[in-house]
């Protein structure tokens, strides 16, 4: 498998895959089914350079599992698995369990 090193303050991320059942137990069909926004993160870059020449401390780390904008980010395919590669502004949340 081939491993994603993302640069600066990106993030290479696992989407995860949309919902298929509703709350309610209805079976939604690929049609109706919402662009998936959950990933799991792969890798994280080395931090954004700061003015000074410091690098900013990543709020993610390997293995969160994140919340994102619809439209966030870039879709890459590496080694027929898909991923989604991110700046981490794009990131709404964490979630934790």
């Amino acid at each position: 498998m081939a491993k994603i090193q993302p640069l600066e303050d990106r993030v290479v991320v696992q989407v995860l895959d949309a919902e298929t059942k509703t709350a309610g137990g209805i079976i939604l069909p690929d049609s109706a089914q919402e662009k998936p926004q959950r990933g799991k993160v792969t890798s994280v870059g080395s931090g954004r350079l700061t003015g000074s020449g410091d690098r900013s401390k990543m709020t993610v780390k390997k293995g969160d599992t994140i919340i994102f904008g619809k439209y966030a980010g870039t879709d890459v395919e590496v080694a027929g698995s898909e991923f989604k590669i991110l700046k981490e502004t794009e990131i709404l949340a964490r979630i934790e369990s």
